[in-house]
């Protein structure tokens, strides 16, 4: 089992690569659905790790998968610009897997 990146960031990239870590850099919403769909279905990827500014792009595919699917697991890390707002994803987890809204 492995680790996989998708980042909109080539420093990212090479800090990953730096700790084995295989990824690809991309930009375009339809780019990231891509990669994204294609890392998911490889049995050897254990944790795709995917940059914040990208699970924007992309963020109903993201939750689908992370609610409906048990492998791999899907970690939002923060890009270089750090915006994460992490209280405010998890209430967002809450409320799509429970309908919950706190």
């Amino acid at each position: 089992m492995r680790f996989y990146l998708i980042s909109d960031n080539v420093d990212t990239q090479m800090g990953m690569r730096l700790a084995g870590i295989e990824g690809v850099v991309v930009h375009e919403s339809e780019e990231v659905k891509k990669a994204l769909s294609e890392v998911m279905e490889d049995k050897e990827v254990a944790v795709v790790l995917m940059t914040e500014k990208l699970i924007k792009l992309c963020e109903e595919m993201v939750y689908d998968y992370k609610l409906n699917r048990r492998q791999p697991l899907i970690v939002e890390i923060p890009d270089r610009h750090a915006t994460s707002n992490i209280t405010g994803i998890i209430s967002k987890y809450i409320e799509s897997a429970i309908g919950l809204k706190l």
